[in-house]
């Protein structure tokens, strides 16, 4: 859904410059513990057999042999499981055949607790892999139905460029209450980016909700603030059918976009959403205030106002970013809250797709990796010609993740 391909392999080495501060790669210390979960059992295997032949006979390595197939087993496919098991009862044989200490008693014993240890571990394996090919086709069918509540949009719509990314807090998960959508219309091309209050699948109905009265609304409404009371009056009904506390406090701050046809403007309704950034061709920057504060959407009772949409020039080689706070709430190791204004200003992107990536790549290391709160991005982009050369690089400006 608008994200790039999967994120590298953490076995991998980060090879190549880095896209944000141009340093070159260094091997992730996951890939390191990797090689060495790899390397256990024939570690666990020969260190047993340096360990029995540097002891005493009193002594045994049959803990090591044992362990051996125990650490294969939620690694390793079930053949690799099976042969480290076979060879850790073999090396227990062999040294017993060299000590020739075959038929004593606790010989026999050590052997037989190594056989019976590596079937527990075939076991082991199985359960494991049994429980991997249900998390592999949960993983499959939240994928589906993010495609179905959150599409892609397409990379070109109404003449523009357009990306989107939507970065989860939690590692596998895809739906949470964060939505965006772009739709081609009469009026011109219609944007809208989301936060819906709350978690989980309430969240997940919400936000379906609100792209379906989007999608309407949007061919429909001759205006912007049409529009959002369109789906205004669809969270008013979904929280008169809710028996629960969201029937009372229900709320979704959104931020609704239109660019018209051959304009050069840009309108924006902003309910009690994180304000757009316009970024400029040249480098330059700016963030698309309100002029009257509005309330998040669901929250007409407290208060009727007209909204009223706020118009900007919007340039060729401009690029107009939507993002929810998952973003700007965003915090590094000394609490500092990212400002993407700040980590934006000046910088030049080849597109609007490169744009996002750079942005989710800086978060991540200005949080390092502990991002608390889903992350919905959308850049649309006004192509232009003659525009200064790409630079990608952004700034070390305030605070940054170890």
């Amino acid at each position: 859904m608008g994200q790039r391909s999967a994120d590298e392999d953490p076995s991998e080495v980060a090879g190549g410059p880095d896209p944000l501060t141009g340093n070159g790669g260094e091997v992730r210390p996951a890939a390191a513990a990797r090689r060495f979960i790899r390397a256990l059992p024939s570690l666990a295997i020969v260190g047993g057999v340096v360990f029995d032949l540097a002891t005493p006979a009193s002594f045994t390595a049959a803990p090591m042999f044992s362990a051996a197939p125990l650490i294969a087993a939620p690694f390793f496919s079930l053949r690799t499981t099976l042969f480290t098991g076979i060879a850790a009862v073999m090396a227990g044989v062999g040294l017993h055949l060299y000590n020739r200490t075959t038929t004593d008693v606790p010989a026999l014993t050590e052997t037989l607790t190594v056989l019976t240890v590596s079937a527990l571990a075939l076991l082991i394996n199985r359960v494991v892999r049994r429980s991997g090919e249900r998390l592999a086709s949960a993983r499959v069918i939240a994928e589906a139905a993010q495609r179905a509540v959150l599409p892609a949009p397409a990379e070109r719509i109404g003449g523009l460029q357009i990306a989107a990314r939507y970065e989860a807090a939690q590692a596998d998960a895809f739906i949470g209450g964060d939505l965006f959508a772009v739709q081609d219309t009469p009026y011109g091309v219609r944007l809208v980016v989301g936060d819906v209050r709350g978690k989980g699948l309430d969240a997940v109905e919400v936000v379906a909700i609100l792209l379906g009265a989007f999608r309407e609304a949007a061919e429909q409404e001759s205006t912007l603030e049409g529009v959002a009371q369109r789906l205004e009056r669809a969270l008013a009904r979904e929280g008169t059918r809710r028996d629960d506390l969201d029937a009372f406090e229900g709320f979704t701050t959104a931020v609704l976009a239109e660019i018209p046809r051959g304009g050069g403007v840009v309108r924006v309704v902003n309910r009690g959403h994180p304000e757009p950034l316009l970024l400029h061709a040249d480098g330059a920057l700016e963030m698309l205030e309100p002029s009257d504060p509005a309330l998040p959407l669901g929250m007409g009772a407290l208060g009727s106002w007209p909204d009223r949409a706020d118009e900007a020039p919007y340039p060729p080689g401009a690029t107009l970013l939507l993002y929810t706070d998952g973003l700007s709430e965003a915090r590094d190791a000394a609490g500092e809250f990212y400002d993407p204004a700040v980590r934006l200003a000046g910088r030049i992107f080849p597109g609007p797709g490169a744009l996002l990536n750079a942005l989710v790549d800086d978060v991540r290391r200005y949080t390092g990796g502990g991002s608390t709160d889903d992350m919905a991005l959308l850049a649309v982009s006004r192509p232009g010609q003659r525009q200064p050369e790409r630079r990608t690089t952004m700034p070390v400006v305030g605070g940054s993740g170890p």
